[in-house]
């Protein structure tokens, strides 16, 4: 379990700069007078690359293990958060998003392929929560610093801050001090006739597919509306990561709670539930203006999808072929990706033509229908 620990720690650095660097671009590009389209289009380029490679990436894991494209994800993140620091401008915080969004991908389809190899096969839900909760820590903590860092320091100083992060990670992984398993070693050769398709039409997989790309959609959306919405209503950067940091201390209770709840619920149910939380609370968020309103709907929001991703991910790897498991990672996170793309570019033209009241509401409506579908898996 010592790997395992190690390994979360890590992951939560680079997903510290991963998650604060996103609210930092949004505030900077605001800042800079971007309109909500603009910033639409930096938060989709996160996506962007991470959409079109991430299937050749876990095909790629399959072959070779999860190392080399950890350390290069890492480089590529601390790269991404070094650029608008060297060169602030609204350019720059372009090619951060692609940098530190491609970046995070490789690092991420990697080590959720890893995590469900260690340890025992049933213990894979108590093991995703384990990590899920270093995602919480970080989801946290990056967005405060983001908030707090920039009221105190300014953007740059920030941007500079957060280049630091993965510096360990790089450092550990380079060395190879980190001893990973290598799930791939016993794996059927690959088919060289086999297809993506295959795994759509796998039933249980594309149900799976369906319900994360939504719930990712949500997490997305929050991310990229909450700054939008806060700087209009006239909130501090501070008061707008208080909001942010409220969402991630839910995810953290609710995943340390998870391993019980799972025991009494099955995965559909505890997604469906998740859905449903998730188009409540965006139906609420344009209705209120108090920032401590505001933290208590995102709380319940954290609540809701934080029990997702641990029940998708332990799904994903009880039910994927032998020897394909990065493979559906990976085309569970292209499809995530691709919902990433469409929901900000879309949703932020209709924010700059309407406002952003259209856009919580469009997204619970989403989100509900999104409940009614899983409501109907087994």
């Amino acid at each position: 379990m010592r790997t395992l620990y190690f390994l979360i720690f890590i992951t939560l650095l680079n997903h510290c700069v991963f998650a604060g660097m996103r609210v930092s671009v949004s505030l900077y590009a605001i800042h800079l007078h971007a309109t909500p389209f603009t910033v639409g289009v930096l938060m989709a380029l996160y996506a962007l690359l991470p959409m079109l490679s991430a299937v050749s990436m876990g095909r790629l894991i399959d072959r070779i293990g999860a190392r080399v494209p950890m350390f290069t994800g890492s480089v590529a993140i601390a790269l991404g958060a070094l650029v608008p620091y060297l060169w602030p401008t609204l350019t720059a915080l372009h090619l951060t998003s692609i940098l530190i969004g491609s970046g995070f991908m490789m690092y991420q389809v990697a080590a959720q392929n890893i995590i469900g190899y260690i340890g025992r096969p049933e213990d894979r839900p108590m093991t995703f929560s384990l990590a899920a909760l270093g995602f919480s820590v970080s989801g946290f903590v990056g967005p405060m610093l983001a908030g707090f860092g920039i009221d105190a320091f300014g953007h740059i100083a920030t941007f500079g801050a957060f280049a630091a992060f993965p510096l360990l990670p790089i450092a550990v992984l380079g060395l190879n001090k980190l001893r990973l398993p290598q799930p791939h070693a016993n794996a059927p050769p690959p088919d060289p006739g086999r297809s993506v398709v295959d795994l759509l039409r796998h039933r249980v997989l594309r149900h799976v597919f369906v319900a994360s790309g939504l719930l990712a959609a949500a997490w997305d959306m929050f991310t990229f509306a909450i700054p939008i919405y806060g700087s209009r209503i006239g909130l501090s950067a501070s008061s707008i990561g208080l909001v942010l940091g409220s969402f991630s201390v839910a995810t953290f209770v609710i995943r340390g709670l998870l391993p019980a709840i799972s025991r009494r619920l099955t995965a559909w149910p505890l997604l469906t539930v998740s859905l449903t939380t998730a188009a409540a609370a965006f139906f609420l968020f344009p209705l209120l203006e108090r920032a401590s309103f505001l933290m208590a709907v995102a709380f319940l929001l954290g609540l809701g999808l934080g029990m997702s991703q641990p029940m998708v991910m332990s799904l994903l790897h009880n039910t994927t072929p032998a020897g394909r498991v990065g493979e559906a990672i990976g085309v569970r996170m292209s499809l995530v990706n691709m919902s990433q793309i469409a929901m900000p570019l879309l949703f932020g033209a209709l924010g700059t033509a309407l406002g952003m009241l259209p856009v919580f509401w469009a997204t619970a409506l989403l989100l509900s229908l999104g409940s009614l579908y899983a409501r109907r898996r087994k």
